[in-house]
């Protein structure tokens, strides 16, 4: 009788110990990071008003929250980067969708592009017009077609044919892009349009980067290109590898900046490749070639970039980059100065 207590006894201790206090702690989920940027260029305090600085911080901290959220919630890195780019490319203050720069016909031409991490998928547009937002159409590129890019009216059509958004012109035209317009047509008068640099002092792009819990990476990327630019100019924004890659061996990175430097010294791959092949760390991958490599080829403009770790990357060559992150400490930050930490 006093076996059989004996063995109850310690078989109800037992069963005290698994369910209270001395029961192993349950796994912390995995972390998740995400960086946004909105342009990167020659910025002075003395240039933006204090409401229209925070005005753009306001939507900065709102467009990485929102991307945050969806991490946060189990969801997938691409599913965060969409809706981040998406939310960049409706605020009329950044070179994307509603915000996007005028050509030199007086249109919009918007280009933009979409990496998964995971396997290697990717998909881009290039020239189309009055696509709302072309994040989503570069995604069903990705999903829902047999090709990485396409451009121009096939782009267009295929956007059609999957129900994606389209907008009049009004929706795109702001004043403050109209007026950049014709100051850099009253400075390109006479001059040989073929040989002229950018008239853009401020380079800007939108792009977003992410690591979900189950350790996918993704990338994308949205522009307007360059103000004035002529001949169904492209930059880098479309270009896998040079505007937007990521790879779950590695990292994720979405640039902004004058684009034809970005494209020949493929910016975003390089970055990644250094960090897999040569064991760098993202920070100083990134540092070798924004303000290495590509500053020696008289390229500027910036990057955002996070690893398969978590680690987050902002970078940038110029006086300023609007920019916004949350890490794995959960905490935001947002700047737009190159002295802000």
């Amino acid at each position: 009788m006093k076996h059989g207590i004996a063995c109850i006894a310690r078989a109800l201790a037992l069963a005290v110990f698994t369910l209270g206090a001395g029961a192993p702690p349950a796994a912390a989920d995995p972390p998740v990071a995400i960086a946004i940027h909105a342009g990167a260029g020659t910025m002075s305090r003395a240039e933006l008003s204090a409401g229209r600085e925070q005005e753009i911080r306001t939507a900065l901290a709102a467009a990485v929250r929102a991307g945050h959220d969806v991490l946060a919630n189990g969801g997938s890195s691409l599913d965060a980067v969409t809706h981040a780019v998406q939310m960049l490319e409706d605020t009329p203050f950044f070179n994307a969708g509603r915000g996007a720069v005028f050509n030199a016909e007086g249109r919009h031409e918007l280009d933009a592009s979409i990496m998964n991490g995971a396997d290697l998928d990717a998909g881009a547009v290039a020239g189309v017009h009055n696509v709302r937002n072309p994040i989503l159409l570069a995604r069903r590129v990705m999903t829902d077609s047999v090709h990485v890019m396409l451009s121009g009216a096939g782009a267009e059509a295929f956007a059609r044919e999957q129900d994606i958004a389209f907008a009049d012109d009004a929706y795109f035209h702001t004043d403050y892009r109209w007026q950049q317009l014709l100051e850099a047509r009253a400075a390109a008068a006479g001059r040989d349009a073929a040989n002229e640099p950018s008239p853009d002092r401020w380079l800007s792009t939108v792009g977003a980067v992410a690591l979900d819990r189950a350790g996918n990476l993704a990338a994308a990327t949205s522009t307007g290109g360059m103000t004035n630019k002529r001949w169904g100019r492209i930059g880098d924004a479309p270009i896998i590898g040079a505007g937007t890659y990521a790879d779950n061996r590695s990292c994720a990175v979405s640039a902004t900046g004058h684009g034809e430097y970005f494209i020949r010294a493929t910016v975003a791959r390089d970055i990644c490749a250094r960090v897999q092949f040569t064991g760098v760390t993202l920070e100083r991958a990134a540092d070798e070639v924004i303000n290495g490599q590509l500053r020696a080829m008289g390229g500027d403009g910036g990057i955002i970039a996070v690893d398969r770790h978590g680690n987050i990357a902002l970078t940038f060559n110029t006086s300023g980059m609007y920019r916004a992150r949350i890490g794995t400490d959960g905490q935001l930050f947002v700047g737009i100065y190159r002295d802000e930490d």
